[in-house]
C-alpha cells in the first residue's frame, strides 16, 4: 500500500512539473511572445514538421536501388548409389543476380520524392502562416474583449453614481420614488452588460491559451498590445497609404511567396515527374546474374540475362492514371491561383474600407457621444434633463464606443489578413524552430 502510495505521488510530480514547463504563460503576454510560444507548442505545427520527416524518409527510399538475389542450388544428385564425392556427384550452382532498372525509373522516384519534400516543407510554412493569423485573431479578440468589457464597468459606474446622487435626491423628497426605482431597474442592463462582456474577455482569453497549447485554459493573464492599429509605416510590408494603388504589386508577391500556392505548384511538378516514372515502367527492367557452377566435377562460370517481355501489358492504366492525376493537380493549381488573388483583393478592400470607418467614428461620432453624455449627465445633476435624456446618451456613448472598438479590431485585422494575404512574415514575426523548444 505504502509502496502504491509513494508511485502515485512520484507520478503526480512528474505529470506537475511537464505540465508546469508547457502550461504557463507570462502575465504580460505580447503578441510577439504568443507567436513564440504557439510555433514552439502548437500541435498542428508539430504535425506538419513530422509531415517533412515523413517526406524525407520517403526520399532515402526512393534513391534505394534494387536489392540482388544470391542463390545456391542443387541438381542431379543421385540418390540410392554410393557417392565418391558429394561435391562431384551432382551439379552445384552458386549465383548472384541484379536487377538493373531501365529507363532512368530511380532517378525519377527520386525527383519526385524531392518535389513530395518541397509541397510537404510549403505546407509546414502555410500550417505556420495560417496559425499566426489565428494567433492575431485570438490575441487581439483578447484585447477587444477587454476594452469592451472596461466600457461596460465604466458606463456603470456611471450609472451607480447617478444611483447615489439619486438616493440622496430622493430622501431629501426632490423626486418620487417611481423616478428613483426606474434608475435602478435600468441598472440592471448595465450590469448585465458587464457580466456578458466579463464572459465574452474569458472565453476570449480560453481560445487564445488553447492556440498555445496551454495545460491549463483559465489561466489569468494581460495582453501589452493596444486595440488600435499601428501607424502605417510599420504595417504589413508593401502595404501603403493606399493599398488599392499597389494591389498589383501586392498580388504579383503573393503569387511568389504564398506557400499554400507553392505546395499546389510542387504537387503539380511531383505529378509530372510520375507520369514520366509510369511511362518509363512500360519498359521492363533487366536482370544480369552471374556465378560459379561445378558441374559433376567440372568447374564453370555461369551467365544469365532476364528481359521480360512486354507482350500483355505496357501499363497503360498506371499512364492513364498518372495524366489524370496530373490534370487534376494543375486544375487545383489554378483554383489556388484565383483563391490567392481573391484574398488578396478582398483584403486590401477591407484596410481601405476599415481605415475609412475608423476616421469617420473618430472623427463625427466619438467625440460628440462622449460630449452629449458629459452634457446630458451634468443638465440631470443640475436638474435640467430628465432621466429618460441620461438614460439614452449613456446609451449612445456606450454603443458608439463598442462600434469604434470593434472598428479598430477590424481595421487591426484587415491589416493581418493582408499581410496573410501576400505570404509575408510581418515585421518582428516569430521563425520557426524545433517542435519542442520553448520561447526564451
Amino acid at each position: 500500500m505504502k509502496t502504491l502510495a509513494l508511485s502515485m505521488a512520484v507520478w503526480a510530480a512528474l505529470c506537475g512539473q511537464t505540465l508546469a514547463q508547457t502550461a504557463e504563460v507570462p502575465q504580460k503576454l505580447s503578441l510577439e511572445d504568443a507567436l513564440r510560444i504557439a510555433e514552439a507548442r502548437n500541435p498542428a505545427l508539430a504535425a506538419a514538421r513530422e509531415t517533412v520527416a515523413a517526406a524525407e524518409a520517403a526520399g532515402l527510399t526512393a534513391r534505394q536501388r534494387p536489392n540482388p538475389a544470391f542463390s545456391l542450388s542443387s541438381e542431379g544428385y543421385p540418390l540410392g548409389a554410393s557417392h565418391e564425392s558429394f561435391f562431384n556427384d551432382q551439379e552445384l550452382t552458386v549465383r548472384l543476380d541484379q536487377e538493373i532498372e531501365t529507363s532512368g525509373r530511380r532517378a525519377l522516384r527520386a525527383r519526385a520524392a524531392d518535389f513530395s519534400v518541397q509541397a510537404a516543407q510549403s505546407s509546414l510554412r502555410e500550417e505556420l502562416r495560417r496559425l499566426r493569423l489565428d494567433v492575431k485573431r485570438a490575441y487581439f479578440q483578447v484585447v477587444l474583449a477587454g476594452a469592451d468589457h472596461e466600457a461596460a464597468v465604466s458606463a456603470l459606474g456611471e450609472i451607480d453614481r447617478i444611483i447615489s446622487l439619486n438616493r440622496t435626491r430622493f430622501e431629501q423628497g426632490e423626486i418620487s420614488g417611481v423616478e428613483f426605482r426606474r434608475l435602478q431597474v435600468e441598472r440592471l442592463k448595465f450590469a448585465d452588460d458587464v457580466f456578458t462582456a466579463e464572459l465574452s474577455a474569458r472565453n476570449a482569453r480560453s481560445s487564445l491559451l488553447a492556440l498555445l497549447n496551454a495545460g491549463w485554459l483559465d489561466q489569468a493573464f494581460e495582453t501589452t498590445e493596444p486595440l488600435g492599429a499601428p501607424p502605417v509605416a510599420s504595417g504589413p510590408p508593401g502595404a501603403s497609404p493606399s493599398p488599392q494603388a499597389d494591389a498589383a504589386a501586392l498580388k504579383t508577391r503573393a503569387l511568389a511567396d504564398r506557400p499554400d500556392l507553392a505546395a499546389a505548384r510542387q504537387e503539380e511538378s511531383r505529378a509530372a515527374t510520375e507520369t514520366d516514372l509510369q511511362r518509363a515502367l512500360r519498359t521492363p527492367n533487366v536482370t544480369l546474374g552471374a556465378g560459379y557452377m561445378r558441374d559433376f566435377g567440372i568447374n564453370s562460370i555461369a551467365f544469365s540475362v532476364t528481359v521480360p517481355l512486354p507482350l500483355f501489358g505496357r501499363n497503360p492504366g498506371g499512364v492513364e492514371r498518372a495524366e489524370a492525376e496530373r490534370r487534376v493537380v494543375a486544375s487545383q493549381v489554378t483554383a489556388a491561383q484565383t483563391a490567392v488573388l481573391l484574398d488578396v483583393q478582398q483584403a486590401v478592400n477591407a484596410v481601405e474600407v476599415n481605415r475609412a470607418r475608423v476616421s469617420y467614428i473618430e472623427r463625427e461620432h466619438l467625440a460628440s457621444a462622449r460630449e452629449v453624455r458629459d452634457i446630458v449627465s451634468a443638465s440631470y445633476r443640475a436638474g435640467a434633463a430628465t432621466l429618460i435624456d441620461l438614460l439614452d446618451a449613456q446609451r449612445a456613448f456606450r454603443d458608439t464606443l463598442r462600434t469604434y472598438n470593434r472598428a479598430l479590431y477590424d481595421h487591426r485585422m484587415s491589416l493581418f489578413q493582408l499581410e496573410a494575404a501576400i505570404g509575408a512574415p510581418g515585421p518582428g514575426a516569430a521563425t520557426p524552430r524545433s517542435a519542442g523548444e520553448e520561447p526564451r
